[in-house]
């Protein structure tokens, strides 16, 4: 009897139940209701629901998470090494060369005007900054947590591991990745405040047909100019223009098609599960997580809202030809913020269609995210 009892009392001892806390129940909640927006809203499945099976399974086995040399056999957890390719840089690095892969960028080399409105819109990243730096945070620590203002996850993940930010990176991620999701719910309030019904029904001009050459060179160039200005944005830019290349170029099918389907997917799963996996309760229910939600929140606002009013300061100059609402897509969560722009303009007009205008700011925004993480990098020193 005394062995059977031993025994389940070594069973209990190892359940999960005798080990958890308050704060991982809050963060197993919270990890229910990012999958009930993911599932049952739609909002950025591909994203939110390895998030949040990330954010349930630390919680419920923190172990998973555990470095090597917390471990008695010496090793590590499973998803400790899926985050150390996110500190390592490698998943986000990837992740730009699937969105080149899978993005036309021909409405931006069509409208070359839409990289203002793409630099326009990173006006929330450096305002997060100096706001970062007032609310006590060191000044890389701001530098990380301001690039969330670009809406670009990959983006947040690379520069908080450059900048040695690690301890903040699980709330920076799912900070960035939660308002990619929420880009159709906190965007279009902001469009619609700032902009007239009037704005809202602009036709533009069709844009103009771009040549094979055209696209072929694009990525070539911008990888010269931008790297050769700001070399420490070569993992990110360089990625992003090589998937575009592969897509353009023709002669590279499959690895264009692995680039932006099987490749792609594999590292969202990699990437968003070790993300999700960042938040365990102790790491991440603490005041400064507070901060760093806010301080993305009121980023992004502004990112959108410059975004629109530097739209509203063309739409004005060319004569009434820009629609405003194409200014919010420079945030540059692609296609997302496109999409809305589209959605917010046909409320307006059904007949009007903005979406390839949108693509234009929101291709600009992606690369000016990685100019502004590399212009972090510059400014620190970091390589």
């Amino acid at each position: 009897m005394d062995y059977i009892g031993t025994t389940l009392t070594n069973l209990l001892g190892q359940t999960a139940f005798c080990n958890l806390t308050v704060g991982n129940f809050v963060m197993i909640l919270v990890a229910f209701v990012f999958l009930y927006l993911a599932i049952n809203r739609g909002f950025e499945p591909l994203l939110l629901v390895p998030i949040a099976f990330g954010m349930l399974l630390v919680n419920i086995y923190p172990d998973i998470m555990s470095a090597p040399e917390d471990m008695s056999n010496g090793v590590g957890g499973l998803l400790y090494y899926f985050f150390l390719l996110d500190e390592w840089s490698i998943l986000p690095s990837l992740i730009f060369m699937g969105v080149g892969a899978m993005t036309d960028f021909g409405p931006l080399i069509a409208n070359p005007k839409s990289f203002l409105l793409g630099a326009a819109a990173q006006f929330g990243i450096y305002a997060a900054y100096f706001m970062a730096i007032f609310l006590g945070f060191n000044d890389k620590a701001a530098a990380a947590i301001s690039i969330i203002g670009g809406a670009d996850g990959p983006t947040s993940i690379f520069l908080a591991g450059k900048l040695g930010q690690t301890e903040f990176m699980g709330p920076i991620a799912v900070a960035a990745y939660s308002y990619m999701a929420l880009v159709p719910i906190i965007q279009p309030p902001i469009m619609k405040l700032l902009t007239t019904e009037e704005e809202r029904k602009i036709r533009m001009e069709q844009l103009r047909p771009v040549s094979k050459l055209e696209k072929i060179l694009f990525p070539i160039i911008v990888t010269v100019v931008v790297c050769l200005i700001l070399p420490t944005t070569a993992p990110l830019v360089g990625m992003l223009m090589l998937g575009n290349l592969f897509r353009e170029c023709g002669v590279v099918r499959q690895l264009s098609e692995t680039a932006s389907n099987a490749l792609m997917y594999i590292v969202v799963i990699l990437l968003g599960t070790s993300v999700g996996a960042s938040t365990s309760a102790e790491a991440f229910l603490k005041a400064t997580t507070l901060k760093i939600v806010l301080l993305g929140l009121i980023a992004f606002a502004f990112g959108t809202a410059a975004g629109v009013i530097f739209g509203k300061i063309m739409c004005y100059a060319t004569g009434k030809k820009v629609n405003p609402l194409i200014g919010s897509a420079g945030v540059s969560a692609v296609p997302m913020a496109a999409r809305v722009a589209q959605k917010v303009g046909a409320e307006a007009d059904p007949t009007n269609f903005l979406l390839m205008h949108a693509m234009g700011p929101n291709v600009a925004g992606v690369i000016g995210t990685a100019v502004a993480a590399g212009t972090f990098m510059a400014i620190f020193g970091v390589n």
